[in-house]
C-alpha cells in the first residue's frame, strides 16, 4: 500500500536530494494523515457519544489532533521552500520547526484538557455501552495505526523529515493508546466494570507525553542541536580522497532547516605546500561537497609543520599529555616558535560537552604535564569545546 501510494503520487523518481521530490514525500505524508486521521476521529467521537465512553472520546480527539498536526506541518513545510529574501538571506527553512512547535503545543492542550475530563468520570464513573461495533471499529483503528506507523516511518527514512519521524512516533503511541481503550470496553462489556476514565487517563498521559516529547526535540532543533555522528563520519571519510589535506578540525554544521545545511571546518595543509595548488584543493573540495551533501560548504586553510622533527616530537608530546590528563582530550593547531631559552608551544585544546574540568584547569594541567616532561617548555593553550 506504502509503496502504490509513493508510486502515484511522488513517481518512479526517488531523489530524496531533489527539493520537489521531497516536497512530494511530505506532502503525501501529510495528506494521508489528514484523511486518516478525520475518518479515524468521525468514527469514534459517533461510536464514543453512542456509547457514553469517555475514553473513545478521548482517543478521538487524539485522532482529530493528529489530522491538525499533518495540516500545520503541511503548511509549515510550504512557508519554509519560501525563497530567500533580504530579511532571511539563508531562507524560511526553520518555519519548519516553528510550524512543529506549534503542533505540540496543541497536542499538549488536548492531553491536558482530555486528562480533566478523565479525572471527572473516576470520579462520577458510569458503566459505558458496548456493542459490536464498538469493538469492531477499535481493532480496526488499531490495525491502521499500525499501518500508518509504517507509512510515516518509509517517509522519514527518505525525506530525513522530523515532522514525519515524530508523526510515525506518534501513530505508535496511539496504537497502545487505543488498545488501551478497547481493553476497558472489554472489560466494561464482560465484567460490568466501569474502567473507562481510568483508561482515558492512561490515553491522555500517551498524548501528553509525544507532545512533550516532540516539543523537547523541536526546541532543541530551534536552539542548535549536534548533527547526524553518521553526517560528520562521512565528512571526515569523504576528505579522506584529497591527498594533498593533512586532517581537518573545527567542523561545524549550522541547521537553517530541512535541506538548509552549511557546514565549515579547518583543512590541515603542510605549511611547505604551494599555496595556490592547496587553495585549488580546497576549492574543488567544497564544490564536491556541496555536490555529494547539498550542503553549503565554507573551508578554512590551515597550514601545519609536518616535516621538521623536533615540531613532530613535541606536537606528539602534547597530544599525550592532554590524552594522560583526559582520554578524552585532543589538540590541533599545533605551532612552535623558538626563543632564547624557552620553546612555545601553541595550540587548541579540545574538551568533552561533558568535561568536569573548566577551561583554566584543563589547560594548566595539561600544561603541567608537559613541564614534567620538558620544564623549557612554556604553553600557550586555549581550550575549547566541540560543535558536533
Amino acid at each position: 500500500m506504502t509503496n502504490l501510494l509513493i508510486r502515484l503520487f511522488v513517481g518512479k523518481n526517488k531523489d530524496a536530494n531533489d527539493p520537489t521530490i521531497r516536497g512530494k514525500h511530505v506532502s503525501l505524508a501529510g495528506f494521508t494523515g489528514i484523511v486518516v486521521n478525520i475518518l479515524l476521529f468521525i468514527g469514534k467521537l459517533v461510536v464514543g457519544i453512542l456509547s457514553a465512553s469517555v475514553a473513545i472520546i478521548a482517543d478521538a480527539f487524539n485522532n482529530i489532533s493528529d489530522a491538525g498536526s499533518s495540516v500545520v506541518t503541511l503548511i509549515g513545510y510550504r512557508l519554509a521552500n519560501k525563497p530567500v529574501d533580504k530579511e532571511h538571506p539563508l531562507g524560511h527553512g526553520r518555519l519548519e520547526y516553528v510550524s512543529g512547535f506549534i503542533v505540540d503545543m496543541l497536542i499538549i492542550l488536548v492531553g491536558f484538557e482530555l486528562f480533566k475530563t478523565s479525572i471527572n468520570k473516576i470520579i462520577t464513573p458510569a458503566l459505558p455501552h458496548v456493542g459490536t461495533i464498538t469493538l469492531v471499529l477499535l481493532g480496526v483503528a488499531i490495525l491502521v495505526k499500525v499501518w500508518l506507523f509504517v507509512f510515516y516511518r518509509k517517509i522519514a527514512r527518505i525525506t530525513q523529515s522530523s515532522a514525519v519521524k515524530a508523526a510515525s512516533f506518534d501513530s505508535l503511541t496511539d496504537c497502545i493508546a487505543t488498545s488501551l481503550v478497547l481493553i476497558s470496553a472489554l472489560v466494561a462489556r464482560y465484567a460490568g466494570l466501569a474502567i473507562d476514565g481510568w483508561a482515558g487517563i492512561f490515553v491522555a498521559a500517551f498524548i501528553l507525553f509525544a507532545g512533550i516529547k516532540a516539543a523537547k526535540e523541536t526546541i532543541d532543533l530551534l536552539l542548535g542541536s549536534p548533527p547526524d555522528p553518521a553526517f560528520i563520519e562521512d565528512i571526515y571519510e569523504f576528505v579522506k580522497d584529497y591527498p594533498r589535506l593533512v586532517g581537518i578540525h573545527d567542523v561545524m554544521v549550522h541547521d537553517y532547516g530541512p535541506g538548509r545545511q552549511i557546514v565549515s571546518f579547518h583543512a590541515e595543509v603542510p605549511s611547505d605546500s604551494d599555496i595556490n595548488i592547496a587553495h585549488e584543493e580546497v576549492d574543488t573540495l567544497e564544490r564536491d561537497m556541496h555536490e555529494k551533501f547539498g550542503c553549503i560548504v565554507t573551508v578554512h586553510l590551515d597550514p601545519i609543520v609536518v616535516n621538521d622533527p623536533l615540531v613532530n616530537e613535541l606536537r606528539e608530546l602534547a597530544q599525550n599529555a592532554a590524552k594522560e590528563v583526559d582520554p578524552a582530550f585532543s589538540i590541533h593547531d599545533f605551532r612552535m616558535t623558538m626563543g632564547e631559552t624557552n620553546v612555545n608551544l601553541i595550540f587548541d585544546l579540545l574538551l568533552p560537552a561533558d568535561c568536569k574540568m573548566n577551561a583554566e584547569e584543563a589547560e594548566n594541567a595539561v600544561a603541567d604535564k608537559i613541564r614534567q616532561h620538558r620544564p623549557n617548555c612554556f604553553c600557550v593553550i586555549r581550550a575549547e569545546h566541540p560543535f558536533i
